[in-house]
């Protein structure tokens, strides 16, 4: 059954793959970035099915009137992708107030933004699935990308409470933890850098500050499979909380649940000792 999906930052990048794999999947598309003009750009052949909208996904009123243009012209939502936001680098005392509040903004509340738009909708059907866009960083995180692996944090926790929310109302809701994939995710247009301005903390965060620029077109996710892992997942009855994609994703969670594990059977009786 054909469904309309509402994806933003589908300009490039993983976002757009998802928006060729639907499409191909003969879903019908609003495909939203900071212009219309990128998402047209991106699909020259115009498939009828698509919609580009410009929705800046930090501008509520924007993103309102993105989805009464996507009801208007396909008459429903079914599924919301929450794609856009970029990555940061930079040791946490190094980042500024500024770039982290601006990350935070686009990353966390542009997903809050989103959902405020989006939800009425599906609320109204009884039905839909929200997907939003972590990282196996939203997981476990690594010194170097502290403030990104928080803003992926916030939507994981703020997912798991929507998962419990939602559900009621036929609504479901996934979590993507992808890895490494070969985008443009690790390049400037998607990935921002801050100063190494303290020198203290070239051990600690130094080694993924250097990975970052030397491993940019050589992850070994292939994004349009991906893309259509996604979209598989929206097409089953049951679908997951949580979707890890690549084998990078699944090592690097299995690693933090055998920590998780361990420190907790260690430490467990001082955690019984507090009860009264």
């Amino acid at each position: 059954m054909s469904k309309v999906f509402f994806v933003t930052g589908a300009s490039r990048g993983l976002g757009a793959e998802i928006v060729r794999a639907a499409l191909e999947r003969g879903h019908q598309v609003a495909a939203t970035a900071r212009d219309a003009a990128a998402v047209s750009k991106a699909y020259p052949d115009e498939p009828a099915n698509l919609l580009a909208l410009t929705a800046d996904v930090t501008d509520p009123a924007q993103l309102r009137a993105a989805v009464e243009a996507t009801v208007d012209r396909f008459g429903r939502i079914d599924v919301v992708v929450n794609n856009a936001g970029y990555g940061l680098v930079g040791a946490v005392e190094e980042v500024s107030d500024a770039a982290a509040r601006d990350l935070f903004e686009v990353n966390v509340f542009g997903v809050i933004n989103t959902l405020k738009a989006t939800l009425p909708v599906l609320r109204a059907q009884r039905s839909g699935h929200v997907l939003n866009l972590s990282s196996v960083g939203g997981f476990a995180t690594a010194p170097g990308v502290g403030l990104y692996g928080a803003t992926k944090f916030a939507v994981e926790a703020l997912s798991e409470a929507l998962h419990g929310e939602l559900a009621p109302l036929g609504v479901r809701v996934t979590i993507v933890e992808p890895g490494g994939f070969r985008t443009d995710f690790l390049n400037p247009a998607s990935l921002r850098t801050e100063p190494a301005t303290i020198p203290d903390y070239e051990a600690g965060a130094g080694p993924v500050r250097q990975s970052m620029g030397t491993n940019d077109g050589k992850q070994a996710g292939d994004p349009v499979k991906a893309a259509h892992a996604v979209i598989d997942v929206t097409e089953v009855p049951e679908p997951p909380l949580r979707l890890q994609l690549g084998r990078d994703a699944i090592a690097r969670i299995e690693a933090k649940l055998d920590l998780v594990r361990r420190e907790l059977e260690q430490w467990k009786h001082v955690a019984l000792s507090t009860d009264l």
